[in-house]
Order: C-alpha cells, then structure tokens, then sequence
C-alpha cells in the first residue's frame, strides 16, 4: 500500500517522453525534471527487484514511450516464445503448416522446466504408441502454460531458430534473437553438456544436474544472465508487439487467435496484472528463467484511454521471484494511472484492433 502511495505521488509529476519532440528544441527545465523522476522511480523499482529493470511502454494511440534501459539486451526467457509462435503463424499463413495438422509426440521431445506433456507422458520405458497433438494445441500449451516440451516443437514447426531471426528481420524488428531450445537453454543455464550424439532424456538429464555443486551452479547462472543468445531489448519486444496489434504482420484470424491466447496467459498473474484493477484484459507473455523475471504485453486501459503496451525485464537479481515480481507490477500500474488519470487520447482511428 505504502509503495502505491508512493507512485499515486508521483504520478502527478510524470510525463512520459514523446516521440514528437523534436531534437532542435530547447530542452524544457520542467520536462527534464519531470524526466528525472520516472528515471528516478523506475530505479528505485531496481531495488525492489533486486536486478537491473528494463522497461518499453508505448500508449498506442497517441505514440507516447518512455524507455528505461530500452536498448540493453535481456534474457528473454519464456517471452520468446511471442516470436515463435508469430514466425510458426507465419507459416500457417503460407500454407506450409495448418493448425489442425497432427504432430506425434516422441520421448525425445520430453523436455525439462515448465509445462504438462513431460508429466502427462513421461511414463517409465517408452512414451506410449498413439500420442499426437495439433499444432494449435501445442501453441496454446506453449503460450498459456509456457510448457516447454511445447516449445520445442513449435520451434522446429516454426524451422528453427534461423527462421525466427529471419522472421524478425523481415518484420523490422531489431534486438530479437532467438538461438536455442528451451531444453538447451536450460541446460546451459544449469551447466550441463548434453552429449549431440544421445536423445534427449530427462532422467539423464536430471542426473547430469544434480552433479552440479552449488558454486558451480551460481557460476553457470551468472554465465547465462550476461549470455547475448536468446536476448531481447525491451524497445524491440515493445516493437514487436506493436506491430503485432496494429499492424497486418499476419493474417487476421492468426492475428485474432495468438491475441486471443496472449489474453487467456495463465501464468505471472503477479505480474503486469498483479496491481492493476480487476478485470483489466492483459494479452501478455511471461517468463523466468536462473535470476531473470520478465512480462510482456498490451494492457486495455478502460473508458476511452486506450492501449499500452509494456515489456518488463529483470535481470541479475538478487533477490527471489516473488519481488521481481512486485517490481513489475508496480511499473505496470504507475504507466497504467498516468495514462488513464493524465493523459489526453488523440481522436484517431489506430490500425488493427484485436478483440
């Protein structure tokens, strides 16, 4: 209560930068103030995380940013998994996939971290003959539950790495890279090598894991954080999912469905939701991964105020889930006021609007 006090406060002094200034004028004392206190509150909110936050909000309508550590790289976890399901819609889009096309699910494709298909089917021996699952079904396990198995899959589906990067590039969405699975990244963040030549088994896996001492295991973690691979600005996750709303990136009705799905996240509710008014529509995408926190997405501000769109990014903390968390949703919810109590929406018609 006594930190929502704090943003209410300050809230009174916020403006948000604006992409229509322009270089030539002189710089306004009052702005630069101003300025300086949402510096100065998204850096205590650092505190609170315990890491370093990187945050990109953008008011649609209007075009309004502020960006904090906007242009530094961030693990991006389990959110990049927004991209790979745009490049794995994109080719449903062309025809090379469809979502009702059948996928069989081997034990090789059991992978380790969050999700229900490691568990559901990971029975001792072999994974029973007869499995299978439609494309959209694992998107929506990807998105809505971040299951990892899931994951996987849709990114070979998706063809790879490469094809996301190439996917983002196209778009014009630079400071995304996605380089490995989510079973590698995990291994890497746990310092396990996983042998190229060997299925991949989490029962191996798990012993190879609880060979790591604990020094060794804050080593790889450090390791990991400050890993270029599988990173993502927070302006270009920001971008990525403006383009996503406002733009014809993909056909309609998969623009409609990953939307949709995005709304139906059930995961990191104490996150950009966690202090927002009850029943606001959030489509978002979390993650976590070692000591990084991070959510994702488009926030529907009520009455006619219309639609931010936040990325939050915590990294190297210190400090555990629950207050990278906290950190996030207060970020949240100081954009969320300023825009809905301050801020003056232009009368003008925005794009595409999912609903």
């Amino acid at each position: 209560m006594r930190s929502l006090l704090l943003i209410s406060a300050l809230l009174i002094s916020v403006t948000l930068f604006s992409q229509s200034k322009k270089p030539s004028q002189s710089p306004d004392p009052f702005r630069t103030q101003i300025d300086a206190r949402v510096k100065a509150e998204i850096e205590r909110l650092s505190v609170v995380g315990g890491g370093k936050l990187g945050v990109t909000a953008i008011h649609v309508e209007s075009g309004k940013i502020f960006s904090q550590y906007g242009s530094d790289p961030f693990p991006m976890a389990s959110t990049y998994k927004v991209p790979i399901a745009i490049q794995l819609l994109t080719r449903v889009d062309s025809g090379k996939l469809s979502l009702d096309q059948m996928v069989e699910i081997t034990r090789a494709d059991l992978h380790p971290g969050s999700g229900m298909i490691a568990d559901r089917f990971n029975w001792p021996g072999n994974i029973r003959p007869g499995i299978a699952m439609s494309v959209r079904a694992l998107m929506e396990l990807m998105l809505l539950i971040s299951d990892n198995s899931a994951t996987d899959i849709c990114l070979r589906l998706a063809g790879g790495p490469a094809s996301v990067n190439a996917c983002m590039k196209r778009l014009g969405v630079n400071g995304i890279r996605v380089d490995r699975p989510t079973a590698i990244l995990i291994a890497d963040l746990l310092g396990v090598q996983w042998p190229s030549n060997k299925p991949w088994l989490n029962s191996t896996f798990d012993s190879l894991a609880n060979l790591i001492s604990a020094e060794d295991a804050k080593m790889f973690e450090k390791k990991f954080d400050d890993d270029i691979r599988d990173t993502s600005t927070p302006d270009a996750m920001a971008d990525l999912l403006l383009k996503l709303y406002t733009k014809p990136i993909l056909k309609e009705p998969s623009r409609l469905l990953l939307l949709d799905i995005m709304r139906r996240c059930e995961s990191g509710l104490a996150r950009l939701k966690g202090l927002l008014p009850q029943g606001t529509e959030v489509a978002h995408k979390t993650g976590t991964i070692g000591i990084a926190s991070n959510d994702v997405g488009i926030i529907t501000l009520p009455g006619d105020a219309g639609h931010l769109v936040v990325a939050a990014f915590v990294k190297a903390s210190t400090k555990e889930i629950p207050d990278r968390e906290r950190a996030i949703a207060e970020v949240a919810r100081l954009l969320y006021d300023h825009f809905v109590l301050f801020h003056e929406v232009p009368k003008v018609q925005v794009g595409l609007q999912g609903k």
